[in-house]
């Protein structure tokens, strides 16, 4: 029996520099003025702080998946478990959202490499056409196959974000 491999880590994308990332920045802005409800529940602002300096940082992120129960949903970390914001939540899961106008205490948990399998899958079906730009980006050599989004989704670190029960005020 032959040894199973596993698959190579892509090369994972370089932080936006530039006006890349003034435009990767905007919708913060959006936030800022109060135009958050513009991105209904497709994106949501995360509050985290910083793991070694203390200071609060702010980032706006995509939901890959939802919940039923409001404030709950799923974020995927396209830069790998090397961004900010991520290791800032493993450092400090519990914090703040804001998902259009509306606040909500989350506490983070960090989803297992068959965990994000499924959640793939599931976006993928989702959305099939948006699915294969976000994986192309990310080093992922996808074919369109079942198994391929299945290997990226191994790969990728997720992170469910669960709403603390009660009034929701940051």
């Amino acid at each position: 029996m032959a040894a199973q491999q596993d698959d190579p880590k892509p090369q994972r994308p370089a932080l936006p520099r530039g006006w890349r990332r003034h435009l990767a920045r905007l919708p913060l802005a959006f936030y800022r003025v109060g135009l958050g409800p513009l991105f209904g529940q497709r994106l949501l602002l995360l509050n985290h702080i910083g793991r070694a300096s203390g200071l609060r940082r702010r980032v706006v992120l995509e939901v890959v998946a939802h919940d039923p129960a409001p404030g709950t949903g799923i974020l995927a970390s396209g830069f790998g478990a090397e961004a900010a914001w991520y290791r800032n939540l493993q450092a400090a899961p519990k914090t703040t959202i804001q998902v259009a106008n509306r606040h909500y205490a989350v506490t983070a948990a960090f989803l297992t490499a068959d965990e994000g399998a499924e959640i793939m899958l599931r976006y993928v079906s989702a959305h099939p056409r948006a699915a294969r730009r976000p994986c192309a980006f990310m080093g992922f050599d996808v074919d369109g196959s079942t198994a391929a989004y299945r290997r990226a989704g191994r790969q990728i670190p997720f992170v469910r974000l669960d709403a603390a029960p009660g009034p929701q005020r940051p």
